[in-house]
């Protein structure tokens, strides 16, 4: 990408690290505040998530810069797939000497850069630091906590993440309320949602719970995705159920059968604008995700959120989010569709501290003064 300012005056590049969607829909307001502030960048895109409907077709629609290397890792497994990030990522991180690397969220990409940049003693920034399941099985977990015991500055999206790290014993200094630049990005594109184009473009119903499930836990048993299918099709005798069925999981969930019932709708990913719309027009939403339990909370939409635990509780004390267990989730969401949508209520809808489209900007603020110092 095209590097404004210089090294003298910034005090050197931020090089974004990015290997999946959230990543893609975090780093969006953080490079463009960046970018008005002078600061020199560069992006390193690490091809983790290598459909281009779930990465290149980000870039595009968010506005982010072209990335200036795609390492092209791809899928594998956590030790092979790590392995390649930490290479790829150390020789880009020599190359380019970063006065400090930006990583996103909770995916291999994130834990991977984090790593390579402390061995060669480059600060490192967590966007997204401090949520925690307390669940140790979830690979996510295990990426969060070693990401911000490597980060010089953690920039939080919500108050609870703030006890967290310091529980942890993360210093006070290194922590940066900041809220929650996914956020930023809804809310900027919240015109471009355009649900009815989505339904005749991808032909959804008029009425109609939309899904998505790819955590492990959930996809990567074949009992467990059948019993799974089983309870997403109970969904669909309430209602149409429409599916963009995520890579990850797919051949689990489809050789269970989820093709199998007619009012359930398997479809392709999304690009974002289109995957957005068509959350924004349904009835509720049954997920695994959690930037989905996110987004739901500022579209006011019911999530039914299939998991034992969050890392996102305020999606819960302030939002519409609810944690279900497999076989609760056919009577919940005849709860949610009888309810209908808190989006519909003349009620305004409660959202989080600092969720109101400036996390971008103030993360730059924090990295600005960080890199300057």
């Amino acid at each position: 990408m095209a590097q404004n300012g210089s090294g003298a005056r910034d005090g050197g590049t931020v090089l974004h690290v990015l290997g999946a969607r959230p990543n893609f829909v975090k780093a969006a307001p953080v490079v463009r505040a960046l970018d008005g502030r002078g600061a020199a960048q560069a992006v390193v895109h690490t091809g983790q998530h290598y459909d281009e409907r779930m990465s290149e077709i980000f870039f595009t629609e968010l506005g982010l810069p072209e990335p200036d290397v795609n390492l092209g890792v791809g899928s594998g497994g956590h030790a092979a797939q790590t392995a390649a990030l930490l290479v790829g990522l150390e020789e880009q991180f020599v190359a380019r000497a970063p006065r400090l690397v930006v990583v996103y969220g909770d995916v291999n990409s994130t834990v991977a850069a984090a790593l390579a940049a402390a061995k060669l003693h480059i600060p490192v920034a967590h966007v997204e630091a401090g949520l925690r399941s307390f669940d140790m099985t979830m690979p996510e977990e295990v990426n969060r906590r070693l990401t911000d015991q490597l980060a010089d500055l953690c920039l939080v999206t919500s108050p609870e993440a703030i006890g967290h790290l310091a529980n942890e014993g993360v210093p006070v200094d290194r922590i940066h309320l900041v809220g929650n630049p996914m956020i930023d990005t809804l809310l900027a594109n919240l015109d471009r949602f355009d649900t009815e184009r989505a339904r005749a473009e991808h032909n959804l119903p008029e009425r109609y719970v939309l899904a998505t499930m790819h955590r492990p836990a959930n996809v990567d048993d074949p009992a467990t995705a059948a019993e799974l299918v089983g309870h997403l099709h109970g969904v669909a005798d309430l209602a149409d159920v429409v599916i963009p069925v995520h890579p990850r999981g797919r051949a689990a969930l489809l050789a269970a059968g989820l093709d199998r019932h007619p009012r359930l709708h398997v479809r392709e990913p999304l690009g974002y604008l289109d995957f957005l719309a068509a959350v924004r027009g349904a009835a509720a939403v049954v997920t695994d995700s959690g930037g989905l339990q996110e987004e739901t909370t500022i579209l006011g939409v019911p999530c039914l959120t299939v998991r034992p635990n969050t890392e996102r509780p305020i999606t819960i004390s302030h939002g519409t989010n609810r944690l279900v267990a497999p076989a609760e989730l056919v009577p919940e969401a005849r709860k949610a569709l009888a309810a209908g949508r808190p989006a519909d209520s003349a009620a305004p809808l409660r959202t989080p501290p600092l969720w109101d489209g400036q996390a971008g900007p103030r993360i730059a603020d924090v990295i600005m003064e960080f890199t300057r110092g």
